[in-house]
């Protein structure tokens, strides 16, 4: 079974990063997902570079995998939620979500991560459509130069209501950027259900190729909102085997963003209900004998 299990931070905001990391080793989980945030390995706090070493050194020890996010709401803006993304008018407001995600880039390269998650953002309602896609190819550029050198990809996560919103937006910017080596994608298991038109373990199969990050959790048809396990409408098992089927060795992250109040009881539950589906998959069939 390849299907390896981290949780996010942004679920963890209610404790240090060092505890957070403690219980989800202690919880059995592979990785975690970390987001950058002024709570949890602030970008823009002082020794950056010291700190990266000893969160690189805890995960070491705790044997833990990672993969870098960067969703954070109010990290670059405290009064505009996401904000500003890769799409403002305004070069200067573009260039700072820019900076953000090249430093992302060289945080992941030092933690050892698997890949920075990142997304598009959402078009000003007087930026005409094409114009919209043109500043996206044109703010990644950057973006993916620095992942380039690094060795670590970036994981665009399409997001409802931004400009890449959907598996199709994926594939229509990684062909503006002629299939950049290091453009990869996150595939969000909720918003399959939320909002595309195959059933979450379809696209998991459908994307394959290009998964470098998952992320998890319950959701319901037409309604962008994350939910604990059992309380929406996905079938997990068939999910969790395409998964597996694919070959996908990243982190498959659970993502409960507005539930740090219940995130190391949630942690827990989490755990066991994907543990418990994980458990009852059918064994792979052994690979047939060479003649």
């Amino acid at each position: 079974m390849s299907v390896r299990l981290g949780y996010g931070t942004n679920g963890l905001t209610d404790l240090r990063l060092e505890d957070a990391l403690s219980v989800l080793a202690e919880l059995g989980y592979d990785g975690v997902g970390l987001t950058l945030d002024h709570m949890h390995l602030d970008p823009f706090g002082p020794d950056l570079a010291g700190r990266v070493a000893r969160i690189a050194a805890l995960l070491d020890r705790l044997g833990l995998s990672v993969t870098v996010e960067t969703g954070a709401r109010y990290v670059l803006d405290p009064r505009r939620k996401h904000a500003p993304s890769l799409l403002e008018p305004e070069p200067e407001a573009r260039s700072a979500r820019i900076d953000l995600l090249v430093t992302a880039v060289r945080v992941a390269a030092d933690l050892g991560a698997h890949a920075v998650h990142c997304f598009s953002g959402v078009p000003s309602v007087a930026t005409a459509e094409r114009a919209a896609w043109d500043m996206l190819s044109d703010s990644l550029g950057p973006v993916l130069d620095a992942a380039e050198r690094a060795g670590v990809p970036l994981a665009l996560e399409p997001e409802p209501g931004h400009l890449v919103e959907s598996l199709a937006d994926f594939h229509r910017l990684r062909a503006r950027l002629d299939d950049h080596p290091q453009l990869g994608l996150t595939l969000d298991i909720g918003h399959c259900q939320c909002l595309e038109p195959l059933p979450p373990d379809q696209c998991v199969s459908a994307a394959g190729p290009w998964l470098r990050h998952v992320q998890i959790e319950d959701m319901r048809r037409g309604v962008h909102e994350h939910l604990p396990f059992g309380e929406g409408e996905i079938d997990f098992p068939p999910v969790l085997a395409a998964l597996d089927a694919t070959g996908y060795q990243g982190l498959t992250v659970v993502e409960l963003p507005r539930h740090s109040h219940a995130g190391p009881d949630l942690a827990r539950s989490s755990m066991k209900f994907l543990r418990a589906r994980l458990a009852a998959l059918p064994a792979a069939a052994p690979a047939a004998p060479s003649t």
